[in-house]
Parts: structure tokens; C-alpha cells; sequence
């Protein structure tokens, strides 16, 4: 029985939910009846969404640090308070940093 559907996204945004791998969506596919190019489909999709949540998470991770250097930057210029220069200068400067490493790590990878 072959059985030929569309790739619905409420069932690939539970796989995604569900944490599933590939290999247990596909057994999954096989057992309710889908053919070969359905079961290459689904997986398809499934890999492009979680690639599309990953490349979301990565750019908001992005955005943040650059908001955070700019204010960084902009703390730096300013000097409001004398006494935490160096704390702008060095520490704020760095937790934007290793933010936007973070984001590029979710979007390249």
C-alpha cells in the first residue's frame, strides 16, 4: 500500500518537539505505509525546519551581542562612571563577544 500525502508541518514541528532522530522518523513512516520518495520528503522537510530554527536562534543570539557591544562601545565613549571603565570596557565588551560567537556558531552550523 503505498500511501502518497503532503508533508504536513504540524507533524514535522512534533517531530522537532519530540526530539526524534531521523532513522526513528523514518521506521515511523515506514510502519504507517509511506512509500520511498514520501518517507525522502518528510525527511527533507524535517531537516530543513530544524535547520530553519537553529539559523532563527543563531541570528536573535546575534542580535543581542551586537545591541550589547554598541551599548559597550557607547559606555566606553561616554564614561558615565568613571569607576566601572574598565568593567564596560573589558567585561561588557566580552560578553557581547562571546555572544555573537554563540549566534555564529547556531547559524554556521
Amino acid at each position: 500500500m503505498s500511501n502518497v500525502a503532503s508533508v504536513s508541518p504540524s507533524i514535522v514541528q512534533q517531530w522537532i518537539a519530540d526530539k526524534l532522530e531521523p532513522a526513528k522518523i523514518q521506521e515511523e513512516l515506514i510502519a504507517l505505509g509511506y512509500d520511498a520518495t514520501a518517507i525522502e520528503n518528510h525527511l527533507k522537510e524535517f531537516n530543513r525546519a530544524k535547520s530553519v530554527k537553529r539559523a532563527v536562534t543563531g541570528f536573535i543570539f546575534l542580535f543581542v551581542g551586537a545591541f550589547l557591544g554598541f551599548i559597550s562601545c557607547l559606555l566606553t565613549i561616554i564614561n558615565p562612571v568613571p569607576e566601572l571603565y574598565y568593567w564596560i570596557l573589558y567585561g561588557l565588551t566580552s560578553v557581547a563577544v562571546l555572544i555573537i560567537c554563540t549566534g555564529l556558531y547556531f547559524v554556521f552550523e
